[in-house]
């Protein structure tokens, strides 16, 4: 039973590290303070889910989830190319709200409230991940996947002009490069990986409905990357494991799950209260959030 638990743990901590290390790309790296992370997961999620259902075999339904992820997050990057800060955060948290009322209100295609249930497990050549052991697996090669990826990209030529546009938008494009082109990557490649951890928690979890991409399941995404730093792919993995972690005692306690769930995000706002007070730049990080 124990082993069980630990099993969904993993998965679950896999699922975040790719959500978070892909927001990282476009938060930390690149300096947009995107609040339409989990719109892009919730994106992959019902494609994935839809064609699933529909008998499209997974390495298609992942492949698409992520690619129609991508669509939006280039679509995202049109209206707010010129918007910084805060005003990027309300743009893109606007943003979040359209697909939310979107997934919640077209019932023909999503169901609405009452989701969709009966998601088959993955199957890849031939083999079905049927157990949660072999789910596990599969997860962890897709996070370890996402991470090479997401480090080759960020450790490239394209990785500095990203991080230079962060530091001085101004300066770049004085240089003569197109700063949308690179703000529109950036938040694309982000809204791929964010689609992708969408389709793995649709397979996972073989049900999904709006509740599931509200903005309160954005906060331990966000708190990962502040706690772990901006522009720190290391201290994402060990704040990943550390957020997934700490508030699962409160489940041998004996709370009522009615407070487990407010509890959690308690715990979630005084980390980042005492990391944004005593450590402003996380655990690794190389900037300070703004």
């Amino acid at each position: 039973m124990f082993s069980a638990y630990l099993i969904h743990l993993l998965i679950l901590i896999g699922i975040y590290l790719i959500l978070a290390i892909s927001l990282q790309l476009s938060v930390g790296f690149t300096g947009l303070l995107n609040f339409g992370h989990i719109a892009f997961y919730c994106v992959g999620a019902y494609i994935s889910a839809l064609l699933a259902l529909a008998g499209l075999p997974f390495w298609i339904c992942i492949l698409f989830a992520g690619m129609g992820a991508m669509v939006f997050g280039f679509l995202l990057a049109i209206p707010t190319n010129k918007l910084k800060g805060d005003y990027l955060a309300l743009a893109t948290m606007g943003f979040s709200f359209v697909i939310y009322a979107v997934a919640l209100n077209w019932t023909n295609l999503t169901r609405g409230p009452l989701g969709l249930p009966g998601i088959p497990k993955p199957a890849l050549f031939g083999f079905t991940f049927s157990s949660n052991l072999s789910f596990l697996i599969l997860t962890l090669i897709i996070a370890s996947i996402s991470y090479f990826i997401i480090k080759r990209i960020v450790s490239s030529p394209f990785g500095k002009i990203l991080e230079a546009t962060r530091d001085d938008e101004l300066a770049v494009r004085i240089l003569g490069k197109n700063t949308f082109k690179i703000k529109s990557l950036s938040l694309g490649i982000s809204a791929f990986f964010a689609g992708i951890a969408g389709s793995l928690y649709a397979y996972y979890i073989t049900f999904i409905d709006p509740s599931s991409f509200t903005l309160l399941q954005l906060i331990p995404i966000v708190s990962i990357i502040i706690i772990g730093g901006l522009a720190s792919l290391k201290g994402t993995i060990i704040a990943t494991i550390i957020l997934v972690l700490l508030p699962e005692p409160l489940r041998f306690i004996g709370f009522p799950s009615s407070i487990i769930g407010p509890i959690r995000q308690m715990i979630y706002a005084l980390l980042l209260l005492l990391i944004l007070i005593y450590k402003p730049k996380g655990f690794y990080g190389k900037i300070e959030l703004e």
